[in-house]
């Protein structure tokens, strides 16, 4: 594919996209400003702009630390942070309030993306993980603004992928590229494999190791007392066809353990889903936002709420990380590493393959096979507090001596910002 088939393809998908948008954020008072910046429309912003884009908010977590010193190093120029999802965006204007400006990414049209690079100018264009779009790139090398794609990930299986599909594209594209700073040595010789210059490929590690987010002590709190002091095992950032599976095997096994599952979906337009999953099995289900105490018949706690993951962890004597009992890829595992918890995970984790690894191998996880395994080995878990207490403290300390990415990546950095 080159990347004229690849524009047609976009545009052909357009109104699809456009449609989907409408339908999918017609509740959300973000929904046109969504609209507008999608399609490139943007307010005019002038003086020197450094532009960060964070798909998700994930990423953008992940990014905080780098947009700390961005701010601090830069007091006079404006920051753009661009995301996708309007979860990001509401924790983007939350926790920067006015320090930043904020808008949606713009549908990676050539019409679309140069009136969006024209209207914000930036001087100089900062990428997060897998965010490889052809046009937008094109776009801002022709016009020889910099674009650097930090904490870089590629999996073996997006690495396929591009070599049947796009092979030719995404070489074209990742050479215009200014610099790419990966996550690990993985990663890099897979950008290398892609066809990547050599001089533009640098390890500099992972973001997500430097960030220095807490809980919420009022939250914890709040959610202390809901809770009481029974044991706690969180499933964290569960996806569509993880809770079925979740809950039949906790249905079929709960007389094995005592202890209370908090299960916190990823996307919040899935809480009534889940919980009418949760009611149809039988089970006693609260509602974190209904801020009802859990008494001992409770047996499920529905985690509907935003922004408060760290404070389950915080709580919790087990963590489960989502996305990993189907072919999802896994979620991000070092939030509960940070909190010294133990963690599982189930065989799907290629978007966190290397953390994954280091953390079996470090004796700080444990990896299982299925639902029915996840439920068997929460139970031996619970009844072992010195391989629980283990595991935690295996995982804070591998978190702890892998920092200082950081430092690494603003080195790339600062050299491209005039």
């Amino acid at each position: 594919m080159n990347r004229f088939i690849y524009t047609l393809l976009l545009y052909f998908s357009l109104p699809l996209a456009i449609l989907k948008l409408i339908v999918k954020e017609r509740k959300s008072p973000f929904r046109k400003a969504k609209l507008k910046n999608q399609l490139g429309f943007v307010t005019k912003t002038s003086g020197k702009v450094i532009w960060v884009h964070c798909v998700s908010v994930g990423e953008f977590n992940a990014a905080r630390p780098l947009i700390d010193q961005i701010l601090d190093i830069y007091p006079e120029h404006k920051l753009a942070i661009t995301s996708t999802t309007i979860t990001s965006a509401e924790a983007v204007r939350n926790h920067y309030q006015n320090r930043v400006i904020h808008f949606f990414f713009p549908f990676d049209l050539p019409f679309i993306v140069g009136h969006f690079v024209n209207k914000i100018n930036p001087i100089v264009c900062i990428l997060l993980e897998t965010e490889i779009w052809p046009n937008l790139i094109n776009n801002l090398n022709k016009k020889a603004i910099p674009v650097i794609l930090i904490n870089a990930r590629l999996s073996e299986r997006s690495l396929n992928k591009y070599q049947r599909f796009s092979s030719k594209l995404v070489q074209k594209t990742i050479n215009q590229l200014t610099l790419i700073g990966s996550q690990n040595d993985s990663s890099s010789e897979r950008f290398l494999s892609l066809g990547a210059l050599p001089d533009k490929v640098i390890t500099v590690g992972n973001l997500k190791f430097d960030s220095n987010e807490k809980d919420n002590p009022n939250i914890t709190q709040s959610l202390q007392e809901m809770i009481g002091q029974r044991r706690v095992v969180v499933f964290a950032s569960t996806r569509e066809g993880e809770e079925r599976k979740i809950i039949q095997s906790y249905v079929d096994l709960k007389d094995k353990f005592d202890a209370l599952l908090i299960i916190v979906p990823r996307h919040p337009q899935r809480f009534n889903e889940v919980f009418n999953i949760i009611v149809d099995s039988g089970l006693d289900v609260k509602r974190r936002s209904e801020g009802l105490g859990c008494d001992k018949s409770t047996e499920v706690m529905l985690g509907d709420s935003m922004g408060e993951l760290l404070s389950y962890y915080s709580l919790c004597d087990i963590a489960f990380i989502g996305g990993s009992l189907i072919d999802t890829g896994g979620q991000n595992m070092l939030e509960a590493a940070a909190a010294s918890k133990p963690i599982l995970f189930g065989p799907s984790v290629f978007n966190f393959e290397k953390i994954a690894h280091l953390l079996l191998e470090k004796d700080a996880a444990i990896q299982v096979d299925d639902a029915d395994d996840l439920m068997k080995t929460i139970s031996a878990l619970l009844l072992n507090d010195t391989k629980r207490q283990k595991l935690g403290e295996n995982a804070k300390n591998y978190f702890e001596k892998n920092r200082g990415a950081i430092d690494r990546v603003m080195k790339l950095i600062i050299p491209n910002i005039s």
